[in-house]
């Protein structure tokens, strides 16, 4: 797996809405804190760029991250929010120049889409907050995307969950939202599954949807020759009238159970304040004990 460039003091930072629209005045907060970090900030056009509910059409969303692309001086391009787009914008983007000299890609939730092509293209991503969400994320969360653009190794320890199934796995860590996943599968985006460490996240789904997804990626394969899983939030969940029976983490319990590979629940990633940074695309070790669940970045850069 290709890993970009450490940056550097100084270092230029670009913000791109590819997906939904976002205000200048929304993303002050966001900006200083960036430039807090030491870089400078480049804003893309789309952002104040309105058509319908997306920051600009699809060829003005796909020129500006294009541009971004292709731009020497931008060592990371972080996405400014999420909600629907990118998938509309990505079969249009030339990774030419990108292919020559990478740059980290930031963002998280449809963002997904972006960090499954560049898995496929056998680039490392950051799976992290975005701009709209900087000012309720914890310290912790906004240190991790600073740690990781500095090319300090993320580990983490976290407490243990009674869903957890104990074990050791070491693999590339991929994935992201759950259901941008499954909206990708069987495109040029696609992820392999195998031998790898999954992470899973998502937000404001029924329940039965989750068991559908979850389904999904067991008859396909996915599920099948997995190193290790690694379940994030599953926040803000929805039940019908007449409940589905099981929650998400309940829902993924059951459909994982006849394999042997460690799985881990309640890790701090996805759709919550304390959203860390995960190096997507770079090989980690899971451990999961009784007592405490470790992943751990295997080389540091």
């Amino acid at each position: 797996m290709n890993t970009p460039p450490t940056l550097q003091l100084g270092d230029t930072i670009a913000i791109t809405c590819p997906a939904r629209k976002m205000t200048l005045a929304e993303l002050q907060p966001a900006i200083a804190v960036i430039e807090s970090w030491g870089y400078q900030v480049k804003l893309g056009n789309t952002i104040g760029g309105e058509y319908h509910q997306f920051s600009g059409t699809d060829e003005e969303r796909a020129a500006d991250m294009q541009q971004l692309l292709d731009d020497p001086q931008v060592k990371a391009i972080i996405s400014a929010r999420g909600g629907y787009g990118n998938v509309r914008i990505v079969d249009r983007l030339d990774w030419t120049r990108f292919n020559q000299h990478p740059k980290w890609l930031i963002g998280y939730s449809d963002s997904t889409v972006l960090h499954a092509q560049l898995q496929s293209m056998g680039f490392a991503s950051l799976h992290a907050s975005m701009p709209v969400n900087f000012p309720k994320n914890t310290p912790e969360a906004l240190e991790s995307i600073k740690d990781a653009l500095a090319g300090k190794p993320l580990n983490y320890s976290i407490a243990p969950h009674e869903y957890n199934r104990t074990g050791v796995a070491e693999g590339e860590l991929i994935g992201g939202n759950l259901s941008v996943l499954i909206s990708i599968s069987g495109s040029a985006s696609d992820i392999d599954t195998k031998g790898k460490i999954l992470f899973l996240e998502d937000l404001d789904e029924y329940q039965y949807h989750i068991d559908r997804m979850m389904m999904q990626l067991e008859r396909s394969g996915k599920l099948t020759n997995l190193a290790g899983l690694v379940i994030g939030g599953m926040s803000d969940m929805r039940d019908n009238a007449i409940p589905f029976g099981k929650d998400a983490y309940q829902i993924i319990q059951e459909r994982v159970a006849k394999y042997d590979y460690p799985v881990c629940y309640g890790f701090p990633a996805g759709h919550i304040d304390d959203n860390r940074a995960l190096v997507l695309g770079a090989t980690h070790k899971l451990e999961v004990a009784e007592d405490l669940v470790s992943l751990l970045a295997v080389h540091s850069r």
